[in-house]
C-alpha cells in the first residue's frame, strides 16, 4: 500500500475517533495567590465539541485517498 493509502487510512481512523468521541476535556492550573513561598492555584477544566462536520469529511477524504491509491496501483 502506499504513503497516500496508509494517510488515507488515518484519516479513516481520526475521523471515526472524533464522532465517537464528540468532545475533548483539558485542565489548567492558574495561580490565584502568591504570597512569599506560598502560592495557591486553581485547576480550571476546559472542553469543546468535536464537530461531526470535520469527523464525516475526515472519513470521505480518507476514503478517497485510498480509492486513488488502489487505482494507481492497478494502472
Amino acid at each position: 500500500m502506499k504513503s497516500m493509502g496508509i494517510i488515507g487510512v488515518v484519516l479513516i481512523l481520526l475521523g471515526g475517533t472524533s464522532l465517537a468521541v464528540r468532545r475533548i476535556s483539558y485542565t489548567t492550573e492558574k495561580p490565584v495567590l502568591e504570597l512569599g513561598p506560598l502560592t495557591a492555584s486553581v485547576n480550571e477544566q476546559h472542553s469543546f465539541a468535536l464537530p461531526d462536520v470535520a469527523g464525516i469529511g475526515l472519513m470521505i477524504l480518507g476514503g478517497v485517498l485510498v480509492l486513488v491509491s488502489q487505482r494507481a496501483v492497478k494502472i
